[in-house]
């Protein structure tokens, strides 16, 4: 086996795999809060990576039928949530492709700020 890439959004705010602390995405990526998953609270974002892919499956949910993915951490490959391929509802088409993390299984860390504004000649 090769060697694992992992990607890096930046970001001041990161959201991080609570098992082995992969960088998973930053807070500016963040949608919504006001999502449940299996654990409790769950977080909705645009852009997660360093992910693993489940194969595509058909659940019922609260907000009605989705074809989903599970997803977990491409670093130590731990459960973190899913994400939205389909959504048969119009109204909640706004969810594909979006990621679901589960707060129990992610951990917010600070980050760093972008020090190529601070670059700039006076």
């Amino acid at each position: 086996m090769g060697r694992i890439f992992l990607d890096h959004l930046g970001g001041t705010r990161l959201f991080c795999c609570a098992s082995c602390e992969t960088v998973l995405t930053n807070r500016s990526e963040l949608i919504s809060t006001r999502f449940t998953g299996a654990t409790g609270r769950a977080f909705l974002f645009k852009k997660v990576v360093n992910l693993n892919y489940s194969d595509v499956q058909d659940r019922v949910m609260l907000t009605g039928r989705h074809m989903v993915r599970d997803v977990s951490c491409k670093n130590c490959d731990a459960k973190l949530g899913w994400i939205y391929e389909f959504a048969t509802e119009e109204s909640q088409r706004y969810k594909e492709g979006r990621v679901i993390l589960e707060r129990a299984l992610v951990m917010e860390t600070d980050g760093f700020e972008d020090h190529a504004s601070l670059d700039s000649p006076n």
